[in-house]
Order: structure tokens, then sequence, then C-alpha cells
């Protein structure tokens, strides 16, 4: 049978810009239109989400050191409930109400810190998908 292989990989050249490659090389430097990253931009996101990604126990330091000001809420990205925790221990009851917060808080970290990665992976991966 002529025109085609069967159960096996075809190694056509493609002619391209940069000179001549396998079709195999090709189609996967060519993911990205497909929504594909190669492992170059695999590996730059991970270096990226590891140098921005808040640390654990940073935020466990804060918790325990200034959990009135709420300023692991504002470490961890979580602004608009820092300035409730802030306005809240300005009264004795409000006092109160922070402390049960920052007493539930203490549970909830390494879940804002996981919930903060994914952000930070979704909003690099479609960058470098965005610049092909």
């Amino acid at each position: 049978m002529t025109g085609g292989m069967r159960g096996g990989s075809v190694s056509a050249a493609v002619r391209t810009a940069g000179g001549t490659m396998s079709a195999d090389n090709y189609a996967y430097d060519q993911g990205n239109a497909g929504g594909r990253l190669n492992d170059m931009q695999r590996l730059l996101i991970e270096q990226k989400i590891t140098n921005q990604m808040p640390n654990v126990a940073v935020a466990y330091l804060l918790w325990f050191f200034l959990w009135p000001f709420g300023a692991h809420r504002f470490y961890l990205g979580r602004t608009g409930s820092g300035i409730a925790f802030v306005v809240l221990s300005i009264t004795l009851v409000g006092l109160i109400v922070t402390g049960i917060w920052a007493f539930v808080d203490l549970f909830l970290i390494p879940g804002i810190v996981r919930e903060r990665v994914e952000v930070l992976r979704s909003q690099f991966t479609l960058q470098a998908l965005a610049n092909g």
C-alpha cells in the first residue's frame, strides 16, 4: 500500500524559517497553537511560581505575632479580610471576633497558600499561551 503507514510514526521533514526539523518536533513546537506548553515553558512557569508564592512559615509567623492586624491575610493576598481584621480589632467585641477568626485561620492558611499557587499557575500559563 503506498502513501501511508499503519501503526508507525511518520518521520517526515518540515521546512521552517529556522531550517529543517522532523515533523514530530515541528508538531511539538507548534503545540502552543493548540493550547499546549513545551517543557521549557512549564519549567519557567514553575520557577516563577516558586519565586512568587507565599511561604507558609512566614504566614504562620505573621499570624502568631500580628493576628490583631490581619498581617497574615495581607501577606496571603486577602486584602479585604485583612482590612476587616484591622477595623474589627478597634473594639473589644471586634477583638474577640478577630481572635476566633484568627484561630480558624490557623487551619485555613495552607489552603489559602495552595489557592494562591493555583491562581499564579493559571496566570503564568495564560501569559505563556498568549505569548506563544
